[in-house]
């Protein structure tokens, strides 16, 4: 899996997926993250990416062309056209199934992200083959959506985590909450870790575990408990 991510600040962006289990996945060439610059896409001297939106209004807008040619670069280079996501708190919310989904029928993909007021909408008519946004509130730019989105997406290429029981069993893989965790020491500050845990009988364990993922979602997710009730029929 490789992820090209269009960006105004492509070191930190490019150092923050560098770093941990992302950083040990590109290490053994399970996946690749590569950050392009938009300002070396531009064709005049200040490197001018953005102007005042027709129609009036506050702020400025960023230019379709430098994106155009940055995202042109990018699939010049792979020999074909790669499915790209614009970061947009207009997209589709971006969720545990569209990662799995991304993950599954993409082997590259090239994440836009947008500043100021957005991007000229002809660069997303030309380019772009889907919007998603991370939750229903704005950021000042599309970085920091753009690297959940890559981590959610890379974490789940075998190989990157040491085992597939590492993300099938954590929150939305199966349309519930995890579980509570527990470690060392057994009692901190008078709280004790759950005798079952300490028990070594695996299965109830695993029925515990079970038990307090219903009664997390339902209480934390109500709307995730009644999806799940009606798609199971009960």
């Amino acid at each position: 899996m490789r992820i090209d991510i269009m960006t105004l600040f492509p070191d930190v962006v490019g150092d923050m997926l560098c770093e941990s289990i992302l950083g040990r996945g590109q290490e053994r060439g399970f996946i690749r993250i590569e950050c392009h610059q938009i300002r070396d896409f531009t064709t005049n001297k200040q490197k001018q990416v953005d102007d005042y939106p027709y129609g009036g209004g506050r702020g400025c807008v960023m230019l379709a062309q430098p994106l155009y040619d940055c995202w042109k670069h990018i699939c010049d280079e792979a020999g074909r056209k790669i499915h790209t996501i614009y970061m947009s708190p207009c997209g589709n919310l971006f969720n545990q199934n569209r990662a799995r989904e991304l993950q599954q029928k993409h082997d590259r993909l090239i994440i836009a992200c947008g500043r100021y007021e957005g991007v000229d909408e002809r660069f997303i008519e030309e380019c772009v083959d889907e919007e998603l946004s991370i939750g229903d509130f704005v950021v000042t730019g599309g970085e920091i959506p753009a690297m959940a989105v890559a981590d959610a997406v890379c974490r789940l290429v075998p190989g990157v985590l040491p085992d597939e029981e590492c993300f099938i069993d954590e929150s939305h893989w199966d349309g519930l909450l995890e579980y509570p965790q527990y470690s060392r020491p057994e009692i901190w500050q008078n709280r004790r870790v759950p005798e079952i845990l300490l028990s070594g009988h695996h299965e109830n364990i695993k029925k515990w575990r079970r038990e307090q993922s219903l009664i997390r979602t339902q209480e934390r997710r109500p709307d995730m408990f009644e999806k799940l009730k009606n798609e199971s029929g009960k």
